[in-house]
């Protein structure tokens, strides 16, 4: 008797958990799997999406499907892509998400980004990228000799944000970015030049997602060595000042490859302001210098060169974050560590106290390795 009243048991939990599985499939010919979003807006300012999704045919040359049109929410433009697709769209395996730099120039835009969060059944490690200029541009891209635009796109990012150049900033990071107090969201920045997709470096958005300022590859790699997230095998390239110059070539250009980094940052509060004096230790290995010198005698010399070309280099972007009242370091989390009681009074206003802050950086380098080549 209980060895039946077992197996009757086990056959209804079979059957309850089939007949629940049997509700949400979908078999994979009758749907649609775009890599790639993109969000803009028209020249109304009308809320307008964009969509890439691959296709499988051997008989097709084109080997996407792009949609777009204008709608009210992410959500409620699931219907409309629907409706220019062969099979029903789902959203749950982006690669990338695009942001054009006309949305990007509104404020408290990220609550159209809530149904990525709020299905529990939606990727979070997309990348999230500006795009400078037309996402339509973007989109009708579709060059021959180059691998599917959203896996170009992810691929571009991902191998550049290894040599700090860039930052693969995934949906969910972004979240994180946007709800801690203590920092502004950077994400990764692309630019369409000649019918090509170009990285540009990082865009810099305030608080409210508001785009601010694009930093270049060079200064993105400096500013993630102030963020402590620089991994080894960076390239920085200076004209030494003084050296001559042989036109048509820059003959003053020295290049180093970073090995080993370490970035310091002590915090304070005085005379009604936080002060940051950040110490950024590195070593580095000589990769090309353009003009004669002996380094092997001079080192000295040329490694106080290049720390305080570095060091300009470093208060200049932190220049132009203050006057933005931008905080991408994140000095907003060590003020919130160090000074408690003084940041609760300004975390709902940090940019401001960020901007009126009094931030020193040194910078100690040590040339370890001048290559094989006197």
């Amino acid at each position: 008797m209980k060895l039946r009243l077992f197996f009757v048991c086990c056959l209804f939990i079979t059957i309850c958990l089939t007949a629940s599985a049997c509700g949400d499939q979908l078999y994979l010919e009758n749907a649609a799997t775009p890599l790639a979003l993109g969000m803009d807006l028209d020249k109304n300012d009308k809320f307008h999406f964009y969509s890439s999704a691959p296709v499988f045919s051997k008989n097709i040359k084109k080997k996407s499907q792009e949609t777009s049109g204008t709608a009210n929410s992410l959500r409620q433009s699931k219907a409309i892509q629907d409706s220019q697709s062969s099979g029903s769209i789902q959203g749950r395996n982006y690669q990338v998400i695009l942001l054009g730099r006309h949305f990007l120039s509104y404020e408290d835009w990220f609550p159209m980004l809530d149904v990525l969060f709020r299905d529990a059944r939606n990727t979070v490690t997309d990348r999230v990228i500006a795009v400078d200029g037309s996402l339509e541009e973007v989109f009708s891209l579709n060059p021959p000799d180059q691998p599917l635009l959203p896996i170009l796109l992810r691929g571009m990012v991902d191998t550049k944000s290894i040599k700090s150049e860039t930052y693969a900033t995934t949906a969910q990071e972004f979240h994180r970015q946007f709800y801690d107090k203590g920092l502004t969201p950077y994400i990764a920045e692309v630019k369409i030049v000649n019918n090509q997709v170009r990285l540009k470096g990082s865009a810099l958005l305030n608080q409210k997602g508001k785009y601010e300022i694009s930093l270049g590859p060079q200064e993105t790699i400096l500013l993630s060595i102030l963020q402590k997230q620089a991994s080894p095998g960076f390239s920085l390239s200076y004209p030494i000042p003084g050296e001559p110059v042989h036109k048509p070539f820059e003959t003053n250009i020295l290049s180093l490859t970073g090995a080993k980094v370490k970035t310091k940052i002590k915090t304070s509060y005085e005379n009604n302001k936080f002060k940051f004096d950040i110490l950024v230790k590195t070593r580095v290995g000589l990769s090309e210098h353009l003009f004669p010198f002996n380094v092997e005698k001079d080192d000295t010399k040329l490694e106080k060169q290049i720390a305080v070309l570095m060091q300009e280099q470093f208060m200049s972007i932190i220049g132009k974050l203050q006057k933005h009242k931008i905080d991408p370091i994140g000095l907003g989390v060590y003020a919130r560590a160090k000074e408690y009681k003084e940041f609760c009074k300004v975390e709902d206003h940090w940019s401001e106290a960020f901007a009126n802050a009094e931030v020193r950086v040194k910078v100690d380098l040590e040339i370890a390795s001048m290559g094989p080549v006197k």
